[in-house]
């Protein structure tokens, strides 16, 4: 709160600047005047958006973008720019009244059928549908896709790692720096948010999404320090206030103290490090963390950090611990929980012991499944797995580098209120026809079975009532299922030109995430060799389909 306005972004209400009309491609626009050319512009059209193949080599994916989909349809309209700059682009022989045409375009005969943000999601399951006059739901293509196919891409990859960590390791989000320009970057803050990520380095993602924001120092802030000389404040007041010390000296002290229980000699831990680390103490007294591989993690790094840190005890502060940038993280970090249980065994300080170390260093999904199964050897004998409390993670996580693209498509289903199919020699690439509606069928554990996909005159289908599922393509690939539970996927989220459902916060939507991913069995969200998760068709979807193919299927003749 300054001044009394509130920064944060209202979610609910406000739209992303970028997100305009004129974000499109230019075929939107020769397709609408083409369209509106032949008279064919206000035919009614139903427009599915949907993917063909799940991302990163997994068996699911995460729904994201709906809002700001949602808020571009409340919003849309062409400026008097917009409509200058479309007649500059267009050829001179494009009639004037096209342009009045654009000029009046809105979405009040658009209705968007959806399934809700945050959910997990399969190929050839719509996950948008579209319904309204044929111009303007083509000229929502291109925003749309946008809109989604990144979004549902940088979350479902943010869920993938926390897969890959667990539910209780810290995530957090530290890509800003990497991410594909300003926009790319609050995107993947956000959705990596959403995705199951705990925090962001975005300090503007944090104001505008209110998502906690993260970070310490940088290599840069402990070489820029020589020596303890350079230190203009040395003291620092105790946290109750009784008592003030010279925070320098008693980190000196510390230093030579601990050295015969942690193994190593004061005279090869850096003067220049231990005076940024000094600095940084007596800035953040209750929030000290620091970076400790500047120079050598175990004989300088640790040293110094553990001396400051004892020196803040004496003054009631607790530090909060370390962050790992490099090196063998598994091996350091096992190392490094050691040497904080050895001074909370010998000062009796519990609480050290349990200090946080931060892994980051370039960090992907498999490296965090490879450090799970890392075994360490210890004096002691050997260490399963790492020490780590929490990964801070950039480049991978936000340029989805192991992926770059989901590959969404939009997808005319019916125009004029009739079906309409794309054949191809390529079997995902034959599209469903017609408007369809889907379900979500769950067994008696709470997992999810099959999603269902019907003709919207097909009865709905009931818990405990017995239902035919079939692959959509292959004849012989069906059965059965008694569902326990039955999910209506899809709610009217826009009609008449206003958002016709409550948006939830981005908090709700992380939960929603959260628990979808629950109910999906364990072998389809494994890393390696999942199981594909089963989409079908009823029976007379299923012959609905296989109808209309042969009819637009050219035949042959052979002589």
């Amino acid at each position: 709160m300054e001044n009394g306005v509130n920064n944060k972004l209202e979610t609910n209400k406000d739209q992303n600047g970028v997100i305009q009309p004129l974000l499109t491609d230019l075929y939107e626009i020769t397709m609408a005047y083409a369209y509106w050319k032949s008279g064919k512009h206000n035919e009614p059209a139903v427009f599915d958006l949907l993917f063909r193949k799940n991302p990163f080599q997994g068996e699911f994916t995460v729904f994201a973008g709906l809002e700001e989909c949602l808020k571009f349809l409340r919003n849309f309209h062409y400026s008097s720019a917009d409509i200058d700059y479309i007649r500059r682009v267009l050829p001179e022989t494009t009639e004037e009244a096209f342009y009045d045409y654009l000029a009046n375009l809105d979405t009040k005969d658009v209705t968007v059928y959806a399934i809700d943000e945050g959910m997990v999601v399969f190929p050839k399951v719509p996950l948008i549908r579209l319904e309204g006059p044929l111009s303007v739901v083509q000229i929502l293509e291109t925003t749309l896709l946008n809109l989604v196919n990144y979004a549902s891409l940088v979350a479902t990859n943010a869920a993938r790692f926390r897969l890959a960590a667990g539910p209780d390791k810290i995530l957090l989000e530290f890509g800003l720096r990497r991410a594909q320009g300003p926009d790319g970057g609050l995107s993947a803050s956000r959705y990596c948010y959403i995705g199951g990520f705990d925090g962001t380095s975005n300090l503007l993602a944090g104001k505008l999404f209110g998502i906690p924001v993260k970070g310490t120092h940088a290599h840069a802030f402990v070489n820029s320090y020589n020596s303890l000389e350079e230190l203009t404040n040395k003291e620092l007041r105790s946290k109750d206030g009784t008592k003030t010390l010279d925070l320098a000296i008693e980190s000196v002290k510390w230093r030579d103290k601990l050295a015969p229980i942690l193994t190593y000699l004061p005279s090869e831990a850096s003067a220049g490090e231990l005076a940024a680390f000094v600095s940084y103490a007596i800035a953040f007294p209750s929030g000290f963390l620091c970076l400790v591989d500047t120079y050598d993690v175990l004989k300088s790094g640790i040293p110094n950090f553990c001396a400051v840190a004892m020196a803040l005890n004496e003054l009631g502060y607790r530090a909060t611990g370390i962050r790992l940038d490099s090196g063998d993280l598994a091996y350091l970090s096992v190392r490094v929980r050691h040497m904080f249980e050895r001074i909370a065994t010998e000062y009796d300080i519990p609480w050290f012991c349990k200090l946080m170390i931060v892994a980051s260093n370039d960090i992907n999904e498999d490296t965090i499944h490879s450090l799970n199964h890392q075994e360490v050897v210890m004096p002691s004998g050997f260490f399963q797995g790492h020490s780590i409390d929490s990964f801070g993670i950039g480049t991978h996580l936000v340029t989805c580098q192991k992926q770059p693209a989901l590959g969404c498509v939009y997808k005319l289903a019916e125009v004029n209120h009739q079906p309409r199919i794309k054949l191809s020699e390529d079997i995902d690439k034959i599209t469903m026809p017609g408007r369809k509606d889907a379900y979500r069928l769950y067994g008696t554990d709470g997992n999810a079975l099959v999603d269902l996909l019907l003709k919207p005159d097909e009865p709905p289908v009931a818990k405990g009532k017995r239902v035919l599922c079939r692959h959509p393509y292959q004849e012989a690939k069906r059965a059965y299922v008694i569902p326990a539970k039955v999910e209506a996927l899809y709610k009217c989220y826009f009609k008449d030109g206003e958002i016709c459902q409550t948006l939830p916060s981005l908090d709700e939507i992380r939960s929603r995430m959260q628990e979808s991913l629950m109910t999906i069995r364990m072998d389809h969200k494994r890393a390696l060799n999942p199981t594909p998760y089963k989409v079908s068709v009823t029976d007379q979807l299923y012959s609905f389909i296989h109808d209309l193919w042969l009819a637009n299927a050219p035949i042959g003749e052979l002589s």
